[in-house]
């Protein structure tokens, strides 16, 4: 059972060890931090969304509170009643344990019941199968294919642009 709170900076001593490679880490962070993470970049991007109204950065916990997941709730727009997640990592050793569904649902349930909110999106690279298959299984659906639209040194990778629509 996983329990969803607020990343504080206390937590990067975690998310700094869940990166077993260069191209794990790549599919996680898009291009957006350097290899290898850093504190400094972790404070950076804590502060970044600390200031951003319509984001919030999650982690979750196992049983004994210890964090094993991380991801980013952002670009809330409550007109359309809607919000992206990004960001969405496992510490590798604990992958294989159904954290990846749980922690998805739970930030699922926490847009649809406590923000309100009624579609959720996000996007996962085609060479991701199982990240793609873990957010299926909460139930994202694909909604868009676009090929080859990220460069990792001679590799092009596709991304499944997802969405979840609550429907009550």
């Amino acid at each position: 059972m996983l329990r969803l709170r607020p990343f504080k900076l206390t937590d990067s001593q975690y998310l700094l060890q869940w990166f077993g490679d260069k191209k794990s880490f790549t599919m996680w962070s898009a291009g957006k931090f350097d290899y290898p993470l850093t504190k400094e970049q972790i404070e950076d991007y804590y502060r970044k969304y600390e200031e951003d109204e319509f984001a919030w950065i999650m982690i979750a916990l196992n049983e004994e509170g210890r964090p094993v997941g991380h991801l980013l709730m952002r670009m809330a727009d409550y007109k359309k009643e809607s919000i992206h997640f990004g960001f969405i990592i496992v510490d590798r050793n604990e992958r294989g344990k159904g954290y990846g569904k749980e922690m998805v649902a739970l930030a699922a349930k926490y847009a649809f019941e406590i923000l309100k909110l009624k579609r959720i999106t996000l996007g996962v690279y085609d060479n991701n199968p199982s990240a793609h298959g873990c957010y299926k299984a909460v139930g994202f659906v694909d909604e868009d294919y676009r090929k080859e639209v990220f460069t990792y040194e001679d590799e092009k990778w596709g991304i499944f642009d997802m969405a979840y629509t609550f429907s009550s």
